[in-house]
């Protein structure tokens, strides 16, 4: 065991960005710099499609669309679905999220986001979230959302 290659491997900034650089970046830069590029073709009721061309920012190190970023994807696409569907006024708050990576996408690629909700009840709703590539309808990553929607008091 080489618990040193751990803590390297952690501890590690492959950007070469020192704390005091990120720590001064903007309050909530994330959702933004995830989000940015993206484009919203088609909302109806239960459904959200969504297009963007895969940017270098969001690459990983073996320079295709990175996991995290997608599973971001999953939250924030997947969340809004739930907003299409009647009376629903909160996105609520992640329960579970799932992403099987299924294929890979790479800088210029354009994908295809397809968030379906499966369920929207009083409490819970569960979403479904595909990632396909345009160009081929080639399947890249398929995630579940499920997420706990405030319940209002009766007080």
């Amino acid at each position: 065991m080489n618990f040193e290659l751990v803590k390297d491997y952690l501890e590690k900034s492959s950007s070469k960005a020192t704390s005091d650089d990120i720590d001064s970046m903007p309050f909530k830069f994330f959702e933004p710099m995830i989000m940015s590029g993206l484009k919203v073709d088609l909302i109806e009721r239960g459904r959200v499609l969504c297009s963007m061309i895969v940017p270098a920012r969001l690459l990983n190190v073996g320079n295709s669309l990175h996991g995290g970023a997608t599973a971001a994807l999953v939250d924030m696409v997947g969340s809004s679905v739930i907003l299409t569907v009647d009376r629903v006024t909160t996105t609520g708050v992640s329960v579970e999220i799932n992403v099987s990576y299924l294929d890979a996408a790479y800088v210029g690629d354009e994908i295809e986001i397809e968030a379906k909700a499966l369920r929207v009840g009083k409490a819970v709703a569960v979403v479904s979230v595909e990632f396909r590539n345009k160009k081929t309808g080639k399947v890249i990553a398929q995630g579940r959302h499920t997420k706990y929607l405030a319940v209002s008091s009766k007080l």
